[in-house]
């Protein structure tokens, strides 16, 4: 089967009266949550499918050392049912993954429950999946299927409360998943974000060869975050409702790239565009693909 890369994410604007050729990394949030259960190895395949450039997902640890694909240290019950098909009961945090063996938790399912919250959303039994297994499948059907090769932004779930409660301490948090993506994928293909600072820190004392984006959520000013970080990081990832078009060009004079999260409106991806974002993470890379913003690729026998 012969594949070839028809269109390259390439968005014609009008800039100061001059047409520019802009690149849009178009990141699939949790995979595709918006149409396929997050952090699924289904969501993943379907973001792939709509030609996305980067793969957004979240890890977490187990009880034996395994790094798990999922967004909360425990089992969510908007989202997840217990092996028997039953409702979780009782406080989620007392189904908690750092507690439990990857095995323990490989028995829940976490997507036939319907996902009121994104109607869109397909029902499919799935279970919260090994970063492992991720990799080995999604690359596998890269190497049959896109033509092309996609990246990994994945961000390290952490907080100084939750250390030695929902996961190991920054240090050995970071290595474990630098040790296990070291064994699978090339290091220029994989960013990794976090809303805690101590992992980013660490990352880029120890890991210096490795793109880091800081995930920002809080109004204070781009100074006062990078001064708390305390290096330049590769990609500032702010809530997208926190840009404006100053502060886009504040990071660009700085070589910092800019790629806001969640980003699911289509107006709001063009004015996004129009600022001059570097990139756009959103649950519906189907979206992106229906303006022009995904990449595309024949697929001929």
């Amino acid at each position: 089967m012969h594949r070839t890369l028809s269109v390259f994410i390439l968005l014609a604007m009008m800039i100061s009266g001059t047409a520019h050729a802009q690149k849009i990394d178009i990141q699939g949030h949790r995979g595709a949550r918006g149409m396929y259960p997050e952090n699924s190895i289904p969501a993943f395949i379907y973001a792939i499918d709509q030609g996305v450039t980067t793969l957004e997902m979240d890890v977490v640890v187990s009880a034996d050392g395994k790094v798990v694909v999922s967004h909360e240290p425990w089992m969510n019950h908007n989202i997840c049912l217990a092996a028997d098909g039953s409702e979780l009961t009782g406080d989620d945090k007392s189904y908690n993954l750092f507690k439990m063996t990857y095995e323990e938790i490989s028995r829940f399912d976490c997507g036939s429950k319907e996902n009121k919250s994104f109607p869109e959303q397909k029902k499919v039994f799935t279970q919260k999946p090994l970063l492992s297994d991720v990799i080995a499948t999604v690359e596998r059907y890269m190497k049959g299927n896109t033509g092309y090769e996609f990246d990994y932004n994945i961000e390290i779930k952490s907080s100084e409360s939750g250390d030695g409660v929902f996961h190991p301490s920054p240090e050995e948090f970071s290595d474990l998943v630098y040790s296990l993506i070291d064994q699978y994928l090339p290091w220029e293909r994989v960013v990794i974000q976090s809303f805690d600072f101590r992992v980013l820190q660490y990352w880029n004392k120890n890991y210096p060869e490795v793109r880091l984006a800081a995930l920002v959520e809080n109004v204070r000013s781009v100074e006062t975050n990078l001064g708390a970080l305390g290096f330049i990081p590769a990609i500032y990832s702010p809530n997208y409702m926190l840009l404006n078009k100053k502060v886009v060009d504040e990071l660009h004079e700085r070589n910092i790239k800019v790629i806001p999260w969640t980003v699911n409106d289509p107006d709001k991806m063009q004015e996004l565009v129009k600022m001059g974002v570097d990139g756009l993470i959103t649950d519906y890379p189907n979206r992106a693909k229906e303006i022009g913003l995904t990449l595309t690729f024949d697929k001929k026998k």
